[in-house]
């Protein structure tokens, strides 16, 4: 990486990603000048820690962006739509974690392991993908590069940090509750109760049937693939985990492979780990995938249904690879091609 040191902040830094962008941030020694901690007004005056320092939260003004050279932004898309021209305007480069900027023409929605060289074509907006849209596109990138993917059916399970530190409340306080002898819950965060509960509904409904967050799967994985006519179908259920999403993948190939080929395929990608040995009863599953920053992929095995058919199971955790460390990963990818 280059010797250069750059002016970072992160907008929504109170968020759940924004917490967890600081210890990716920290971890990976990432060349930070200067940190700006940015959030609503209610935020400041609060502290948060970056190496040996307690560091005030400041409330995102365009004074506070100035001379900024990354702005990591992890709020609400309205946040994003308003802060991200400012940033570009004055120099610097946004890495978006939100929705607002993903289908744009002309701005690069990127999974380093991937598309990285996508990033030579940015114009100061780099969006990163949906965190159930990561890990797939990971899988079928590294299997593609021996045997072209030809559909896609994916089923997720996705954890509450997904929808955020508010949901992930909600959801300890259910189980507390009920497992106390409640009889009901409130649900707040959800059009149902959470615990002990599954929710086949991740966002809002289309006319189509789909959810938003089904159609974001779908036309995020051809953008990004840069296959327009992939056939992909999602269904994406929230179920009572708090962190890292799983998800069940069923891809038809361009001709028959083995188990044994695809595990080969995906142990030699970077930044995936196959764990896949169902007569020890390894797989993956949310706790372990909790914490890493490695797609883990198991259950590997021939889909009976057509006959060049594979289904697979994974799991990757939907604040650090989801979100977080793919966002730093691609400051790292830019500074490395010598885009900043």
């Amino acid at each position: 990486m280059s010797e250069r040191s750059f002016n970072v902040a992160i907008v929504g830094a109170t968020g759940a990603v924004g917490k967890v962008l600081l210890d990716v941030l920290e971890e990976r020694r990432f060349p930070v000048r200067t940190l700006k901690p940015l959030a609503t007004s209610r935020s400041v005056g609060k502290n948060v820690r970056f190496g040996n320092e307690d560091i005030a939260i400041a409330e995102a003004t365009e004074e506070a962006l100035a001379g900024v050279d990354f702005a990591f932004i992890s709020a609400n898309d309205d946040a994003s739509r308003h802060w991200a021209p400012i940033v570009v305007a004055n120099g610097g480069v946004v890495i978006d974690d939100g929705g607002a900027f993903r289908m744009e023409p002309n701005v690069p929605l990127i999974v380093p392991e991937v598309n990285a060289a996508d990033l030579d074509a940015h114009e100061g907006i780099v969006s990163i993908p949906n965190c159930t849209t990561t890990p797939l596109v990971m899988v079928l990138n590294a299997i593609q590069k021996a045997n072209p993917v030809q559909r896609v059916v994916v089923d997720t399970y996705q954890s509450v940090t997904g929808t955020g530190a508010k949901a992930a409340a909600e959801l300890e306080h259910q189980t507390r509750a009920l497992a106390g002898g409640a009889v009901e819950v409130e649900a707040v965060e959800y059009p149902h109760q959470i615990a002990y509960n599954l929710i086949p509904q991740v966002a809002g409904f289309l006319e189509s049937g789909y959810t938003r967050e089904e159609w974001k799967i779908i036309h995020e994985s051809r953008k990004i693939l840069h296959q327009p006519d992939l056939r992909i179908s999602a269904t994406c259920v929230r179920v009572p985990v708090f962190v890292s999403h799983s998800e069940a993948v069923h891809i038809e190939l361009e001709r028959p492979a083995s188990a044994g080929e695809i595990r080969d395929l995906l142990a030699a990608e970077p930044g995936i780990v196959v764990e896949d040995d169902p007569a020890a009863r390894r797989y993956p599953m949310p706790l372990q995938a909790a914490g890493k920053d490695d797609v883990f992929v198991g259950r590997i095995r021939k889909d009976e249904s057509v006959p060049a058919g594979i289904a697979l199971w994974l799991s990757c955790d939907n604040l650090r690879k989801g979100a977080a460390t793919n966002s730093v990963q691609i400051a790292e990818e830019m500074i490395g091609r010598g885009l900043v």
